[in-house]
């Protein structure tokens, strides 16, 4: 199969080709598509022989349920049997937005696309060759990353085409993605809103809008679940090609760290590459070759750390190391989404500094 990549700089402009996207996701094919999240591998949510596809193109687990994204609050409706009170709070303050909602599923929503559960993930997303794709193809569009699955999901056309040539028709290249990591996914089914998955739209976040102790974290998020109730809760996820460990800990102790477990590392045989701060990386030039280092921000800056680990970590996929380090962050805010995507990738592997 050849895939073509077609770059939409204007929605408006290019409406032939957004139509012929929607006729190919109307058709049973399989399209990718950007989002303000990561890039998205999408099907016809209403058609499990078409979500068949995503599953064997991305190598996914069966058991590992799918999000539908909607363009419009009437395409909610249409694959949900409810919306909490809750849900329609997040709603309205968070959509359209990287915040996917578990609601209680309609019978059309397809066993495949739930995992056989009773829920289905909704998600309205804010950008706009999403919304216009999903627009022209009429129907809720399910979608993961469009990624190889485990593998560190892609934030630009590119990365998309690195795991999918040959595999899906289209990928729609809409430039680089805003957040760099998935959506919060949020069970607003019942008594409190349960986050299963954390992302940009933080817990603090969601207390501001549903009150203090109406938001609680999944335990499983620490570990690992037997039944995944939504995307990346069971299976090791977002990992490069070499083992990542990271090393967590107070940012002022992170460069003597480093060094030591580079020289481990080194005086063992292995190639080691870095992810790390600039801050941690600048510090460590007389022992690690510039092209075995990833610079994935300034410490602290945790919007542009976000929308960079993925990135930095396929960066390795064509370089000589080995192994992989990998510099933590803090887990408050947005740095509970980046230590979630982090914790996958390495497997739970982490030094403490």
């Amino acid at each position: 199969m050849e895939t073509k990549l077609i770059k939409i700089d204007n929605v408006k402009g290019q409406r032939d080709a957004l139509h012929a996207a929607g006729e190919l996701i109307r058709s049973g094919e399989v399209v990718a598509f950007p989002t303000e999240t990561v890039y998205g591998l999408g099907a016809n949510g209403l058609d499990a022989d078409a979500c068949a596809k995503i599953y064997q193109a991305k190598g996914r687990p069966s058991d590992n349920p799918l999000i539908l994204h909607v363009a419009n609050r009437s395409m909610i409706d249409q694959v949900a049997a409810a919306i909490p009170d809750k849900a329609e709070k997040l709603l309205a303050a968070f959509c359209p937005g990287p915040i996917t909602l578990i609601l209680p599923r309609r019978s059309l929503v397809p066993d495949r696309i739930t995992g056989g559960l009773s829920t289905v993930g909704v998600r309205m997303p804010e950008h706009d060759v999403a919304r216009a794709l999903i627009a022209a193809a009429g129907v809720p569009i399910a979608a993961p990353s469009a990624n190889i699955s485990g593998r560190p999901s892609p934030t630009t056309a590119e990365a998309v085409l690195t795991d999918m040539d040959g595999k899906i028709p289209l990928i729609l290249d809409g430039g680089s993605c805003d957040f760099g990591v998935e959506s919060t996914i949020v069970d607003a089914v019942g008594d409190k809103a349960v986050i299963l998955r954390p992302g940009a739209i933080t817990k603090e976040m969601l207390e501001e809008v549903l009150g203090a102790g109406n938001v609680i974290i999944d335990p499983a998020l620490v570990g690992k679940d037997s039944v995944p109730r939504a995307p990346g809760m069971k299976y090791t996820h977002y990992a490069p090609k070499a083992p990542l460990t990271l090393i967590e800990g107070m940012p002022t102790r992170m460069v003597r760290a480093f060094r030591q477990e580079i020289s481990r590392l080194q005086a063992a045989g292995h190639t080691v590459g870095v992810m790390a701060s600039h801050e941690v990386l600048q510090e460590l030039a007389d022992i690690v070759p510039r092209e075995l280092m990833a610079d994935y921000g300034h410490q602290g800056k945790l919007p542009a750390i976000a929308a960079n680990i993925y990135e930095a970590l396929r960066s390795f996929d064509d370089k000589e190391a080995d192994v992989l380090l990998g510099e933590g962050t803090t887990a408050a805010g947005l740095g509970l989404a980046i230590m979630n995507r982090l914790h996958k990738a390495s497997g739970f592997r982490s030094i403490q500094a």
